[in-house]
């Protein structure tokens, strides 16, 4: 699983997630994973609404130069959201296959060529 296609099919999701999701446990687990720090957890844990909690965490996770943002992240929603989970994996497939046609595209045009 490829974590900037996962981030891509999160942006996709982005308006169910923040309407559906409470994103206390789901910060919690990304403290435990160094996914996110101390003081971005104090300020997660401030901010009044869990639509508005969601909506900042998710602002900070696109913005994470993290190597599994994304993919802990869908791990931290399996257990209370499983059906947000199958959403995620249903449209993988085509974000996999989106992102390396950019990426090929991308280095295509700039005379690379790289190997998919």
């Amino acid at each position: 699983m490829h974590n900037e296609a996962l981030k891509e099919v999160f942006k996709d999701l982005h308006a169910t997630i923040t309407k559906d999701v409470n994103p206390d446990t789901v910060i919690d687990v990304l403290l435990s994973k160094k996914i996110v720090s101390d003081d971005d957890y104090y300020d997660l844990r401030h901010t009044d609404g869990s639509r508005n909690r969601c909506r900042d965490l998710l602002a900070l996770l696109y913005r994470s130069s993290h190597p599994q943002t994304f993919i802990h992240l869908r791990e931290a929603l399996r257990e209370e959201y499983s059906w947000i989970v199958e959403k995620i994996d249903e449209q993988l497939p085509s974000a996999t296959a989106q992102l390396q046609q950019q990426l090929y595209l991308g280095h295509f045009i700039d005379g690379n060529f790289l190997l998919i």
